[in-house]
């Protein structure tokens, strides 16, 4: 039986992006010509730029999933449960260019229009690229960062990303009483 999802307006949709993003470690999905891949992410933000709800989200050059978002115009962002952690480990550590990680995690894909996405997500958020750019840390305030984090010159590319719908599990959202449709 597929998992029930449900739309939640942006104005309800009370949910730590800081909890989302680094603690419950949030997924970039893409697909291009039929090839899906994922990576955990725990670097980005969610707000509003140029009038529409975004989130923003930061790729390194050498992740295999960088080339599928990079070719489409779709990605999603998404939150799976804490009984998959294993899995999402595995996604942020195995690169898609060295083997099938959707096939050997037996996640299942959900081919929504241009969006994809797992059945056994919690949270989804369905975006569309609006924007992306190189790191130019050269130009960093604090240049430490470039030393800490870039040792190797790979900096990640960001991206701006509109939020076109957030939609959640029916169980995700009866364990989250604050989010009141």
């Amino acid at each position: 039986m597929a998992k029930e999802f449900i739309k939640v307006p942006f104005e309800k949709f009370d949910y730590s992006a800081f909890k989302m993003i680094n603690l419950d470690w949030l997924q970039i999905t893409a697909m291009a010509d039929d090839k899906v891949n994922t990576m955990t992410a725990s670097w980005g933000g969610i707000g509003e730029m140029w009038g529409k709800y975004c989130a923003f989200i930061f790729i390194r050059p050498q992740r295999f999933t960088k080339t599928l978002v990079d070719r489409s115009q779709s990605l999603t962002l998404q939150v799976l449960p804490e009984s998959m952690r294993d899995t999402m480990r595995y996604f942020g550590t195995k690169s898609g260019a060295d083997e099938d990680k959707i096939a050997n995690s037996k996640v299942t894909v959900v081919k929504d229009g241009s969006h994809v996405y797992f059945e056994e997500s919690d949270v989804v958020l369905k975006c569309t690229k609006l924007f992306s750019q190189e790191l130019d840390l050269e130009k960093a305030m604090d240049n430490p960062v470039v030393g800490k984090w870039y040792g190797n010159r790979d900096f990640h590319t960001m991206y701006i990303v509109a939020i076109d719908s957030v939609e959640v599990s029916k169980q995700w959202l009866d364990n989250h009483k604050n989010i009141v449709l």
